[in-house]
């Protein structure tokens, strides 16, 4: 046989093997990728999940990302609710996260979702992705990331299963959903050091009040299941500023965890690595501690805690960020994938 035929053959084969990528009508991909080039998670591949109405995940992940990308080496995917009429990002649109197929060969799915009712050839991909028993970290909504109502196949998923109690998010995270603990809009939450977890890789270069979201704390049902193990708790606070006094009473005896590690085990009975955090909105981002326990947490569910420095990881902003407040229908209008790429073209 020619070289040239066997070259052509080989290049069809992996052709065919390779998944079809996402694309609009204009054939621009439905989900953006940054490429690390340099730092300890060359060769790593993360997806991170956007999709949720309220806490703009659309805009906290595409950061995310460019940290990890940026000063960590990391590659990222991350994937948005795309209008398929438009090809823009519709955080209200419940049924269309275009991009789920990278979950194939993905090292780590950060999963941002909120009450979402994916088709089966979507949801598929993230169902695969748990069977496999690989790491997962679950921010925010993600204790609530489905609701299936038209889609019945995965419905066992829902955040409010019967058949698997709690679904996805109780089965697998920690937790469904249960209630706002700090009152929603008025009182923000500062992250406490668990005691006893001060040496946790996931602490390491944090400290008491460096964790801080707008977003508050929502409530657990405790103790949570399993080896969950809470690394830090949420102090509700009185107001909306980094700074403000806790609140007495109640809502802060006993606190409630604001993020937690465990161990989940599939329904293939494969194990992984799993870190949740109720903080997650894209204004929680601002404080330097909250973005640094989320770097840090991702270097440990990929196993990596011996790479996390003494003084925590690198966490510098990527490039402009001035997040949306979190509410309904808030979310920047028009924007396509294309409009979070890193660097700009």
């Amino acid at each position: 046989m020619p070289h040239s035929t066997i070259l052509l053959t080989a290049l069809l084969a992996t052709l065919m093997a390779t998944p079809a990528l996402a694309q609009d009508a204009g054939g621009e991909p439905l989900f953006v990728t940054y490429r690390g080039t340099h730092g300890p998670g060359v060769g790593k591949h993360i997806v991170l999940i956007s999709g949720d109405e309220e806490y703009r995940s659309e805009e906290a992940l595409p950061q995310l990302g460019k940290i990890l990308a940026k000063h960590h080496g990391f590659t990222c995917t991350v994937l948005f609710a795309i209008d398929p009429d438009t090809g823009e990002i519709n955080p209200d649109k419940r049924d269309n996260i275009p991009g789920l197929e990278s979950l194939a060969d993905a090292d780590l799915m950060v999963i941002a979702t909120r009450f979402r009712d994916l088709p089966d050839d979507q949801m598929k991909h993230i169902v695969d992705y748990v069977n496999a028993g690989k790491p997962i970290i679950g921010l925010r909504t993600a204790t609530h990331a489905f609701s299936f109502d038209k889609h019945t196949t995965y419905r066992h998923y829902s955040y409010n299963s019967r058949r698997w109690p709690g679904g996805f998010g109780k089965q697998i995270l920690g937790e469904t959903w249960v209630n706002h603990h700090g009152h929603h809009g008025r009182e923000s939450a500062r992250g406490i050091i668990t005691p006893g977890m001060e040496s946790h890789p996931i602490n390491r270069g944090v400290k008491d009040g460096d964790i801080w979201g707008p977003s508050d704390v929502y409530g657990v049902h405790l103790p949570l299941p399993g080896d969950s193990q809470p690394v830090v708790m949420g102090q509700v606070l009185k107001g909306m500023n980094f700074d403000d006094e806790p609140v007495e009473g109640e809502k802060n005896d006993p606190m409630m965890p604001l993020a937690w590690t465990k161990t989940y085990e599939s329904e293939s009975g494969n194990k992984g690595r799993v870190f949740t955090s109720t903080l997650g909105a894209a204004n929680d981002f601002v404080a330097e501690g909250s973005r640094r326990m989320l770097v840090n947490a991702v270097y440990w569910t990929l196993g990596m805690e011996n790479e996390i420095p003494a003084q925590g990881t690198k966490v510098d902003l990527v490039g402009e960020y001035n997040p949306t407040n979190f509410s309904f229908g808030g979310y920047i209008k028009g924007l396509k994938p294309a409009d979070h790429a890193w660097p700009k073209p």
